[in-house]
């Protein structure tokens, strides 16, 4: 085994020398950064960006799987169109389109609820708790039992932290489980629908421009956070006030010029920086292609399924958004790795540190590490294949509610202590939300469509990947109408009853949806136990190589920041263009006269009539680029993001937001697994731009005046 490297915290992360740009930097770590923020042209004090109770970062706030910021002290949140577009469909019906026609309420009474799902995650807390996981963790534990017992530790963490019901606590692990921090966050639950432009605004160029360059989409949407008059989280209600937001960002139109410093600051969700090459070639042969196909199908199924319906249609809106949007960032993941072959640096790198090992004393390992590392990928990849397959075969929301009910009722069965995460008393009420909100997305035609699809996919995949018992419980394709005929799942207030009966009752269901999810289970719980075995394992083993890996770094004068895991972030860099390939460069600004060039009159390059002439009329007021002589629309920056950082804020050197992230070039998706900083360009939406559609397009004024907006100087 890997003997102990002591790597004090205030030492990860240490920069020396290194690159800048690349990065999704633990705001404590910022001080180590402290020459490398002021050379860029960063103003703010690096002490400060680190404390999370100060400006700029106490306005960063999370919804859920994107970042936003408050942008008044009366709880106006900006974030991404398509990170509110949820709440937009599901406001949104034939009669009233919101997606194509846009939304403003005018006054806070007219402000629509954001939905069950709709939160906002203000983070004012972290400590490391690193040794409270890990001390005295028996080295001869089987990986399941180990697991289990971390997992037991992080519940009591939490637990202990959310005496306090205003609070959302987790403990999420850093560098691939080397070290554990306890996060705090108050969680409102009031959120609720204030501005989004059309989708001829806010989605234009749709998936055919998605993570393409030059772009030309307004990404932008306005939420607001309500709590209670006691100014404490509370559940949506009319007497619900605005939550007074301790800080808020300035918003300024004054702009930026090529070469000009950013900073980014927001939810990044997951990155594979330091992915080992086996687990790089398993991605890019077989997991990735497997991905493409298996979305694109679902696709497809549900084109066929919503064909001639627009009611259908707006339905599945926020669904069908969501998939492509994964697809063309997979198949982006697949033509990067064509492109450079990232396993072969790894290789490469993964040779350096073996004979740097070799040669320190201090850092050795045993001869069996890198044998277990192999080994433990090995296995991880192998049950990884069992549960693709078991995702095809059971495609449907009516299922995934039904196993849903019937594991709550068998895990309320335990003291709650002992339930499995995500069952626990604290996770009641986002399972009631995902029951929910299904009213919103859910058609029985639709789903059948999807799961008989599925079910025929899967009957093709390679016989070993097929979970042991699952094919002779599983309905034959032609089988699942009936299914659909003997179910009253698709009833909302079913599905809640459910929540409330226990499980002997669910078992003796006649429902055909509960009696398949009882079925299955045995397999599901398998399943389930097999991966805890693993991920025990890969836990026992991966930080040992993340200790010997941080050392090595370090010895050259390297960065060490972790992974994205969906916890608060900074990076940072500067305005710049990029060059795809040989002979093309590609500037970093487009602008409002690019919109009206794309205009086809054909979705999904519609331009509204009030744009159009506001464009041709040269109406650009203070919003216009002195050196462009237009409003800009986007611009690149050479920050590091990911998926996540949707509605991240980027910020100028003062601290102000100059515009939100919303989305990479083509050419840098492969980022998540290596940050190559010569074509790895981020999108951001230029927030003159957005003003303006405000103030010339959609007479926002009302938001315009809240805002504390800074214009240029005349």
């Amino acid at each position: 085994m890997l003997k102990t490297i002591v790597l004090p915290v205030a030492l990860i992360g240490a920069f020396a020398g290194a690159h800048a740009d690349e990065g999704q930097w633990q705001p404590h770590q910022l001080p180590q950064l402290k020459a490398e923020l002021k050379r860029i042209g960063i103003a703010i004090p690096a002490d400060k960006l680190a404390d999370l109770g100060k400006h700029p970062m106490s306005a960063i706030v999370s919804l859920g799987g994107c970042s936003a910021s408050f942008v008044s002290d009366a709880g106006l949140v900006v974030t991404n169109h398509h990170c509110a577009y949820g709440a937009v469909q599901r406001n949104s019906t034939p009669e009233h389109n919101y997606i194509s026609n846009g939304f403003l309420a005018k006054t806070r009474a007219d402000e629509l609820p954001g939905g069950p799902n709709a939160l906002v995650y203000v983070t004012d807390k972290l400590e490391n708790v690193s040794e409270r996981v890990l001390k005295g963790l028996n080295p001869a534990m089987s990986g399941r039992a180990r697991h289990e017992e971390v997992e037991s530790r992080i519940k009591a963490l939490i637990a202990e932290c959310e005496t306090d019901k205003m609070y959302r606590c987790s403990v999420p692990s850093f560098h691939r489980g080397m070290e554990y921090y306890r996060i705090r966050q108050m969680m409102i639950r009031d959120v609720r629908l204030v501005y989004a432009p059309s989708d001829k605004i806010g989605n234009f160029g749709g998936d055919v421009d998605n993570y393409e360059w030059p772009r030309h989409t307004g990404d932008y949407a306005f939420l607001r956070a309500y709590v209670g008059k006691d100014g404490r989280p509370a559940d949506p209600s009319p007497d619900n006030v605005p939550y007074r937001s301790k800080d808020f960002l300035v918003v300024s139109a004054e702009g930026l010029k090529n070469g000009d410093p950013i900073l980014l600051a927001g939810y990044p969700g997951r990155t594979s920086r330091y992915k080992l090459p086996a687990e790089i070639r398993a991605a890019r042969d077989v997991s990735f292609p497997a991905r493409v196909a298996e979305l694109q199908a679902d696709l497809d199924a549900i084109a066929a399924a919503t064909k001639g319906d627009e009611a259908l249609v707006v339905r599945y809106a926020s669904v069908v958004k969501s998939i492509n949007n994964v697809l063309k960032k997979t198949k982006g993941l697949l033509d990067g790795f064509a492109r450079k072959d990232v396993a072969a640096i790894k290789d490469v790198q993964d040779a350096e540190l073996r004979a740097w090992l070799v040669k320190h004393p201090q850092a050795s390992v045993s001869p069996t590490l890198m044998a277990d590392l192999d080994a433990v990928i090995a296995a991880d990849m192998a049950l990884g294949d069992e549960e693709f397959a078991w995702s095809v075969a059971t495609n449907s929301d009516l299922l995934k509610s039904a196993r849903t009910v019937f594991r709550l009722a068998l895990e309320r069965q335990k003291e709650d202590a002992l339930r499995e995460s995500g069952y626990q008393q604290r996770d009641l009420s986002f399972i009631k939300a995902r029951l929910t909100r299904l009213e919103q997305s859910f058609s029985a035609g639709v789903d059948q469509g999807r799961f008989s699809a599925g079910l025929q996919r899967y009957a093709a995949l390679p016989a070993q990947t097929h979970p042991q018992g699952l094919d002779a419980l599983l309905p034959a394709p032609d089988a699942v109408a009936a299914l659909y005929q003997q179910s009253q799942l698709g009833d909302t207030a079913k599905r809640l009853a459910l929540l409330e009966q226990d499980a002997a009752a669910i078992a003796k269901s006649d429902d055909a949806f509960l009696k398949l999810a009882v079925k299955l289970h045995t397999v599901a719980k398998s399943l389930e136990e097999r991966r805890k075995e693993v991920d025990g394992n890969l836990e026992r083993v991966i930080p040992q190589y993340m200790q010997a890996v941080i050392a090595w770094k370090q010895s050259q004068g390297k960065p060490v920041y972790p992974d994205a895991n969906s916890t608060l972030r900074v990076t940072y860099g500067t305005v710049a263009p990029y060059s795809p390939r040989d002979g093309l460069s590609k500037g970093p600004f487009t602008t409002v006269e690019g919109i009206v060039e794309k205009h086809t009159s054909k979705e999904p390059f519609v331009v509204p009539e009030a744009l159009t002439a506001a464009v041709k009329a040269k109406r650009y007021g203070q919003f216009r680029d002195p050196a462009l002589g237009t409003v800009p629309v986007n611009f690149l920056t050479s920050a590091d993001t990911t998926g996540g950082n949707s509605g991240s804020a980027v910020m100028n050197r003062r601290g102000e937001l100059i515009g939100l992230n919303f989305d990479s070039t083509y050419e840098s998706i492969t980022k998540d697994w290596y940050f190559d900083r010569d074509i790895t360009r981020a999108i951001h939406l230029d927030i003159r731009y957005m003003l303006w559609v405000m103030q010339e397009v959609d007479h926002a004024d009302n938001l315009l005046k809240e805002m504390t907006i800074k214009y240029p100087r005349k």
